[in-house]
């Protein structure tokens, strides 16, 4: 199936501003979400074909809200690509045990980005 619609999970203005843009111009449709009420708020109101998940944010952090949504039937398929400035190997395993499909660290390199996308399809 490809991907269509994206959410992107950060607190970063400047992120979405620069993720929403470079999934933009390759087609896609982006919503985004400031924390994780407002992550679980768009998910309810209509299901994106992938989720961009930032791990530092106020409330739950991207680790909290990946688990939450990965082992929640209805969105269990959806797949979580962690978007992150925690570089550490132990966060990678880390968001990968939550359920995350992906990982790549901040700031992030489009062709990577790209690439973990088709990966997904």
């Amino acid at each position: 199936m490809p991907i269509r619609k994206v959410l992107i999970v950060d607190d970063s203005k400047t992120e979405l501003v620069y993720l929403s843009g470079l999934l933009q111009k390759q087609g896609m449709q982006v919503r985004t979400a400031e924390n994780a009420e407002e992550a679980y708020r768009c998910l309810a109101q209509e299901k994106p074909d992938l989720i961009l998940m930032d791990v530092v944010m106020p409330g739950q952090n991207g680790f909290q809200v990946t688990r939450t949504i990965t082992r929640d039937p209805q969105y269990a398929d959806v797949p979580i690509i962690m978007c992150t400035s925690k570089n550490q190997e132990t966060d990678r395993v880390w968001g990968m045990r939550q359920g995350a499909r992906g990982y790549i660290t901040k700031p992030v390199d489009p062709a990577e980005l790209q690439a973990k996308i088709e990966a997904l399809n």
